[in-house]
């Protein structure tokens, strides 16, 4: 097994307050998807604020809501977001979100034991975003190898379409 675990961020920006009745859909299922998450194979672990989420945490601007989590690997990480209750919400994210022109999501690994903070996230996320996919800071149509990985191993092509 790795000595390395996958790290993720995703940041959505609102188009409404968290607590208007545009949102409440969203915000009423935040507990269910983050214990859908936390019960899933490959969960290390998740960024929460004040409560059981990270919705009050703003490192982006405050219309700018972060989602930041560690997994066993791409495939566990990839079968929760794609292959379980979460696709529901993400069928619905332009009810809630606005399209972003830049990334909003990177995926990158992280030593085990290790919980990434913003600051980390927010590097990878704008290293992603000028220099595209590279081992340091990828997504999942690039996704890189973890480091400790045997040699030769290559990139992970995730080209399927997102069911969302």
């Amino acid at each position: 097994m790795s000595n390395y675990r996958l790290a993720q961020i995703n940041i959505a920006k609102l188009k409404a307050p968290l607590d208007s009745p545009e949102l409440r859909d969203f915000v009423d299922n935040l507990d269910r998807i983050n214990a859908l998450a936390e019960g899933s194979d490959g969960f290390v672990w998740r960024l929460k604020g004040e409560g059981n989420d990270a919705t009050s945490l703003r490192p982006f601007g405050d219309d700018v809501i972060v989602n930041m989590s560690v997994w066993r690997d791409v495939e566990a990480l990839k079968d929760f977001a794609y292959r379980s209750g979460h696709v529901e919400i993400m069928r619905r994210r332009r009810e809630w979100f606005t399209r972003m022109a830049e990334a909003y999501m990177v995926l990158w690994w992280v030593p085990a034991g290790h919980e990434p903070t913003l600051e980390e996230a927010a590097q990878r996320l704008e290293r992603v975003r000028s220099q595209g996919p590279t081992p340091e800071a990828f997504n999942f149509g690039e996704a890189f190898p973890a480091p400790d990985a045997a040699a030769g191993a290559t990139k992970l092509s995730f080209n399927d379409t997102c069911p969302a």
